[in-house]
């Protein structure tokens, strides 16, 4: 038997290099570092597969990064290299999966018998063996990118067009007998003009039976370290810097990935026995797998698909040329993102205020509306009569072409004992994160998923606002028809809440939700505040939110982010802590406005209307037509000038070197006089590196040299309490 699986797998491996013989050979500048700064010009180079000059190993190459797996005795990842600074991220050779299957550890091809892993020597390789209890590489097919989500729009989006690149998919098979049936295929996606790779595995059942999927382990590289220590505990030592990993598998309300992520782990290697660390725990394993385990059941004829991991290579410890690169992955990989309508979020009470704030939003220039918390609309009541009302309503906001949405709770409530989540401990329902939680595998959690996609599509509203979503609450009961039971229940309501974004994404309708599901399908999350603070007099509140937006888009993009700015009272707070009445506190009213506009974060303005006055009309829609004009530099990446703390000036700066304005700086004085600074603004992002045009406001332009730090120096005077802005062309 042994003997016919070793001439089987030889077979296949001839075969396998034969096939690898049609691809194109890696050219001979792939070896070289690039010299093109991607984040200021396009990269030439498209994403491609190729061939090694000797034919024994694939590689995958878009000029920013390259990534080779030998073919035989087994597929492995030999070689994953930075071409922006000519960084080599590997030390060792480890499996490409590991699957966990009835209890028992499964890798996924790799090679074993490397002895030192400190590093690997290219002739190392060629004497390296396959791992007999593993899945074995069979063959390989390559296709374009296709869109992970089917996403449509009909919004202001910054970008819709979906990413692009090639995936290469490594299908896999094992010999042994409690194997059989089950194949495993590992995918790569590199993308175009971005150093950046996804990586997922899908499982298929072919057999008549049933296996436990116990974990999946889509993603484990034996990663150079970031430091040599000789004492201290993993967690303090410094993860990797050249290498971003995100994954699809976030939750906790932290309103930040890093806090959310809930499957990057770095771990020990023990095999890594040359290391300074006296104990052999420095941090350098990478390993992406959810920290619970997934406790899936896989049924004859089912598939499974892992979390998806994606690699975004860093050339460089400055905070913001690194923010600047995660800000391109995710304009990139999830375009729907950079939807950001101007909408007003309403208090209402009852259908003519609803009129009125639609009639409202189309003088202003507003594009939508979201019936906020604490409004008349319920999206779980599906009776014919709610229907039918809040249709009319759809329709004649559609007819004002003002879009349509509303706000509705999952997690932090109570529904019953039969579908609450149960807690393993005691029995009993609790245990969850907000005490008392639904479990969205129980009945009543698969009716609300129906209602709302019901209410949607019935309605025609074209936004969701989802608070409070799946935030990883495991659930022990064995009665929901969502989930066989504790262990597989996190996995399947996760799966769940991202089904129902999808099919909003799908179905045109734009998602706001204080999570990270940002990869799968979430438009907005809120930048991070403090509820209470709104109670807080207004002044505290410019610069309390100046603040907020200053440390919220480091990672983020403008129109990831949301803000708030209570018209009328929230969370309590003194009359001068509301803007209503809004004709009285025009001043404030305005450069709340402009502070959020000028960010291109979009501000949630709670309340019953957006104006009180002719003159309050006018200084909104002012506003807005002023965002409007700018609103393809205002929603570009954002520069951190100065943060604002009271003292002196504050600003930000908006770069695009793709556009005819480069850049455009908001500059704030909180003083109560008028003041005149020398101020450098960094030119290096928005592509002029000579010399830049700048106005002020609508002024004249001039021109100004750029020194040979990249930056140009002005001095500009800021009104009391007030602010201005600059352009770049």
């Amino acid at each position: 038997m042994k003997q016919k699986l070793a001439i089987l797998f030889l077979t296949v491996t001839n075969s396998l290099c034969l096939l690898a013989q049609s691809l194109p050979v890696l050219p001979a500048k792939a070896i070289k570092k690039n010299q093109t700064d991607w984040l200021v010009q396009p990269v030439n180079e498209e994403a491609d597969v190729y061939k090694s000059g000797d034919g024994k190993d694939i590689v995958l190459y878009n000029g920013l990064i390259k990534r080779t797996f030998r073919l035989a005795p087994d597929l492995a990842c030999t070689d994953f290299t930075n071409l922006t600074n000519g960084q080599q991220l590997l030390r060792a050779v480890k499996p490409e999966a590991r699957i966990v299957v009835n209890g028992k550890n499964y890798p996924v091809g790799g090679l074993i018998g490397q002895k030192e892993n400190a590093y690997l020597l290219p002739e190392w390789v060629d004497k390296l063996q396959k791992n007999d209890s593993a899945f074995h590489y069979v063959d390989f097919n390559i296709e374009d990118v296709k869109p992970y989500l089917k996403w449509k729009t009909s919004m202001w989006t910054g970008n819709k067009n979906q990413a692009t690149g090639k995936t290469i998919t490594f299908h896999y098979k094992s010999a042994l007998p409690a194997l059989q049936g089950m194949s495993v295929a590992v995918h790569y996606s590199i993308y175009n003009g971005i150093p950046l790779l996804s990586k997922w595995v899908t499982i298929d059942n072919k057999s008549k039976g049933t296996f436990s999927i116990d974990q999946v382990v889509n993603e484990i590289l034996a990663v150079v370290e970031e430091e040599s220590a000789v004492v201290g505990s993993p967690e303090k030592m410094a993860k990797p810097n050249g290498l971003y990993v995100e994954n699809n598998f976030a939750f906790n309300n932290a309103m930040r990935y890093n806090l959310s992520d809930q499957a990057t782990n770095w771990k020990v290697d023990p095999a890594y026995t040359s290391q300074v660390n006296y104990d052999f725990k420095t941090p350098c394993l990478l390993e992406v797998h959810p920290a619970r385990n997934m406790g899936v059941v896989l049924k004859a004829g089912e598939s499974l698909e892992s979390i998806r991991t994606y690699e975004l290579l860093q050339d460089s410890y400055d905070r913001e040329r690194k923010g600047l690169a995660i800000r391109k992955m995710y304009r990139t990989i999830a375009p729907w993102t950079t939807s950001n309508p101007i909408f007003m979020h309403l208090v209402s009470k009852n259908d003519d205020e609803v009129k009125t704030a639609v009639d409202q939003c189309a003088v202003t220039g507003y594009e939508a509306l979201i019936l906020s918390f604490g409004s008349h609309c319920n999206m779980e009541d599906t009776t014919a009569a709610n229907l039918k009302k809040w249709k009319a309503l759809a329709d004649y906001a559609h007819s004002k072409n003002i879009l349509i949405g509303s706000y509705s709770l999952f997690s932090s409530r109570k529904i019953s004992d039969e579908d609450d989540v149960i807690d393993a401990q005691t029995g009993k329902p609790g245990g969850a994160f907000f005490g008392n939680a639904p479990c969205m595998g129980s009945k009543w959690g698969l009716g609300y998923l129906e209602k709302l996609k019901h209410f949607m599509t019935y309605t025609g509203f074209n936004i969701f606002e989802n608070d409070g979503p799946y935030p990883g609450d495991v659930c022990a009961s064995t009665s929901h028809p969502g989930h066989e039971g504790l262990r597989d229940s996190q996995w399947k309501q996760m799966e769940l809440q991202k089904g129902l974004y999808h099919w909003c994404n799908e179905n045109g309708v734009y998602v706001n939700a204080p999570d990270w599901y940002f990869l799968d399908g979430t438009h907005k999350v809120a930048l991070g505040y403090r509820e209470v603070n709104f109670s807080l007099s207004r002044d505290q509140q410019k610069i309390l939110n100046r603040q907020n937006i200053f440390d919220a888009t480091w990672n983020e993009t403008p129109s990831m982010v949301w803000g708030f700015v209570p018209l009328t009272k929230y969370q309590g707070g003194n009359d001068d802590a509301i803007l209503e009445p809004l004709s009285q506190h025009l001043d404030a009213y305005e450069q709340l406005m402009m502070q959020y506009y000028g960010s291109g974060v979009q501000a949630c303005y709670r309340g019953p209307r957006l104006y009180d006055t002719e003159d309050t009309r006018k200084v909104v829609a002012g506003v807005v037509s002023w965002y409007k004009k700018y609103r393809n530099i205002l929603n570009s990446d954002l520069l951190h000038l100065r943060r604002a703390d009271g003292r002196d000036w504050d600003g930000i700066l908006h770069v695009n070197p793709s556009l005819p304005q480069k850049g455009l700086a908001m500059l704030y004085n909180p003083l109560n006089e008028s003041i005149t600074r020398t101020i450098k603004l960094p030119a290096y992002f928005t592509g002029q590196h000579q010399s830049v045009k700048i106005r002020e406001k609508e002024g004249s332009p001039r021109s100004v040299k750029v020194d040979r730090d990249y930056n140009v120096t002005l001095d500009v005077t800021i009104p009391a309490k007030g602010y201005t802005w600059l352009v770049m062309e």
